[in-house]
C-alpha cells in the first residue's frame, strides 16, 4: 500500500474533525467499541498510555505520603442519600443493581460514578484524634456513569481513573493538599503529556456536586473547543457533616474534618489525540508513549539486518521501551504504521547504512530525518532527541493555545470570538442565570476562573453580558 492510499484512511482534521478523531482512535490500535453501548476495550497500545500516565502519578502521589486502598464498587442507596447535594449531581448518571441472581435487593446498590460516600464512612471508622490525620489516600479503578451521548476516551459510560480522597483537621489544611495536588496534575500534563493548562477554579454552577470549591486544570483542542483534563476538589466538612466524621483537637474538642478528592481519567487520552494528533495519525508525547522507539529493518531478509534489529533492540532496551517491526510488509507500509501509530521516533537501517556504522533516526512529531552513528552515544543522542520532541510539542501546543486564547469586554466581539473556538477571557458579574444564558446563547461554559485573574481588580470593570458590576475574569469557551 502506498504512502498516499495510506493516509486516505484517515479524515482530514480540518474537514471533519469528530470523524477524524474517531478514525485515529480506530486505526491506532487506541481501543476498540464493545458490546456495551458507551464501553470501550482498551487495546495494549490505549492500555499501554493508561499504565504509563498511571505509573507517573502512582509514584509522585507516594512521595507525597498517599497510601493506596481499594473501596467496594457497589454503594447501598441509603449511604448516597445521606449527602443530598451529592446525590442530586450524579442522579441522573446512577447505574443501579436491582437483583442478586434472581432474587430481588431488599435495597438497590450504585454502580460507584464515584466513591465519597464510602471513604466518609471509612473515616468515620478510622478517625478519632487529630494525632490521626491527615488521612491521604488513593485507589485506582474503573467508574460508571450512564452518559447519554459516548465518545471514546473523552465520555465514555465506564472509564479508569485514580481517585484521591484525603481527610484533614481544618480548612486551609485540606485547601493546601487540593492546590498541591492540581499542581502535581499540571506538571504531569505539562511535562509528561506536553499538553499545557490553565488551572484556577471553578464557578459555583460548575464545580464538583457536594463540593467546596473545585480547582480545575482546562486546556484546549487542537479545534479550539475546551476540555477539563484534571480536577481537585475541596469537600469542605460536608461529607463530615453529613456521616459525623468528628475528631478531638488539641483541645479535647470535637470538629468536623475537611477533605478533600480529585482525580486524573483516562480522558486525558482523549486530550494527548486532539492535542498532538495530525492529518498522518497519532503523535505521541515521548515521555509517556507506550512505544517510544520503533525499529524498522529495510531488506531484512539480508543476511545481518534482522540480527542487528534484535541486537539494537536488546541494547536500547535499557533505556527506552523499543519493538522492532519484522513483519513481511514492505518498508513503506511500516514507515506510515509507525507515524499512524504515533511512535515518536522510528530507527531505520539496510545493509547500505550498516556497512557505515549509521542508522536513519525520524522523528514523528515534525517528520525530519538525521543519521546517528551506531556507537556507544546513540543512546545519549536519542535521549536528547526525546526531550527535543517533547519541548517541541509543547512549545506548539502552547503557541496554538495563546493564539486562540483572547481577552474582550465587548458583547458583539465576545459572542463572535466564541463562534471562532478558543478561550474568551472576559468579566461576569456572578449571576448564575445570567451564566446560563450565555450558554444558551453562545454555547460557551465557564471554563475556569483562572488564579492569574483571580485577584484582578475589578474596579469600573462591567460584565460582558448585562453591563453591570463584574464580579470574576471567566475563560470562556466551547468544552468537550
Amino acid at each position: 500500500m502506498s504512502e498516499k492510499e495510506f493516509v486516505k484512511e484517515i479524515t482530514k482534521r480540518d474537514v471533519d474533525f469528530a470523524k477524524w478523531y474517531t478514525d485515529i482512535v480506530l486505526k491506532s490500535e487506541l481501543c476498540d467499541y464493545s458490546s456495551v453501548k458507551g464501553c470501550m476495550i482498551l487495546r495494549p497500545a490505549g492500555f499501554g498510555l493508561w499504565e504509563n500516565i498511571q505509573s507517573v502519578v502512582d509514584k509522585r502521589l507516594k512521595a507525597m505520603k498517599h497510601e493506596n486502598v481499594m473501596m467496594p464498587m457497589l454503594i447501598p442507596e441509603h449511604m448516597l442519600l445521606k449527602e443530598a447535594e451529592h446525590v442530586e449531581g450524579f442522579a441522573p448518571e446512577v447505574a443501579w443493581v436491582t437483583h442478586g441472581g434472581d432474587s430481588e435487593l431488599a435495597e438497590r446498590l450504585a454502580i460507584r460514578p464515584t466513591s465519597e460516600v464510602h471513604f466518609a464512612e471509612h473515616f468515620k471508622k478510622i478517625v478519632r484524634s487529630h494525632r490521626d490525620l491527615p488521612k491521604l489516600y488513593n485507589q485506582w479503578v474503573s467508574v460508571v456513569r450512564w452518559e447519554k451521548t459516548t465518545r471514546p476516551f473523552l465520555r465514555t459510560t465506564e472509564f479508569f481513573w485514580q481517585e484521591g480522597h484525603t481527610c484533614h483537621a481544618d480548612f486551609d489544611d485540606a485547601n493546601d493538599e487540593a492546590l498541591q495536588i492540581l499542581e502535581l496534575y499540571k506538571d504531569v500534563c505539562e511535562n509528561m503529556l506536553a499538553i499545557p493548562v490553565v488551572g484556577g477554579a471553578k464557578t459555583e454552577s460548575e464545580k464538583f456536586a457536594g463540593a467546596d470549591i473545585t480547582y480545575t486544570n482546562e486546556t484546549l483542542m487542537y479545534d479550539g473547543k475546551a476540555l477539563q483534563i484534571t480536577t481537585s476538589h475541596h469537600l469542605g466538612d460536608n461529607f463530615g457533616r453529613a456521616f459525623d466524621i468528628t475528631y478531638a483537637d488539641k483541645e479535647g474538642k470535637e470538629q468536623f474534618v475537611h477533605q478533600t478528592s480529585w482525580a486524573i481519567t483516562t480522558r486525558s487520552i482523549g486530550g494527548i489525540i486532539m492535542v498532538h494528533g495530525d492529518d498522518r495519525g497519532l503523535v505521541l508525547p515521548p515521555r509517556i508513549a507506550h512505544v517510544q522507539i520503533m525499529i524498522i529493518p529495510i531488506a531484512q531478509h539480508k543476511e545481518g539486518v534482522l540480527d542487528k534489529a534484535y541486537e539494537l533492540e536488546a541494547k536500547l532496551l535499557e533505556r527506552f521501551t523499543v519493538r522492532v517491526d519484522d513483519s513481511d510488509k514492505q518498508a513503506g507500509w511500516k514507515f506510515n504504521d509507525a507515524e499512524m501509530k504515533g511512535i515518536p521516533v522510528r530507527v531505520e537501517f539496510g545493509p547500505k547504512d550498516l556497512e557505515k556504522n549509521q542508522v536513519i533516526v525520524v522523528r514523528r512529531d515534525t517528520l525530519e530525518k538525521q543519521t546517528m552513528a551506531l556507537d556507544e552515544h546513540l543512546e545519549s543522542n536519542l535521549a536528547k532527541l526525546m526531550d527535543d520532541i517533547h519541548d517541541n510539542m509543547l512549545a506548539t501546543a502552547r503557541k496554538r493555545q495563546e493564539e486562540k486564547t483572547h481577552r474582550t469586554h465587548d458583547k458583539a466581539e465576545f459572542i463572535e470570538l466564541i463562534k471562532e473556538g478558543g478561550f474568551v477571557i472576559a468579566p461576569w458579574n456572578g449571576d448564575e442565570a445570567v451564566e446560563e444564558q450565555i450558554k444558551e446563547e453562545t454555547g460557551a461554559t465557564a471554563r475556569v476562573i483562572a488564579f492569574e485573574d483571580a485577584d484582578a481588580d475589578l474596579t469600573d470593570v462591567k460584565c460582558i453580558w448585562t453591563g453591570e458590576p463584574a464580579k470574576f475574569i471567566v475563560h470562556w469557551a466551547k468544552a468537550y
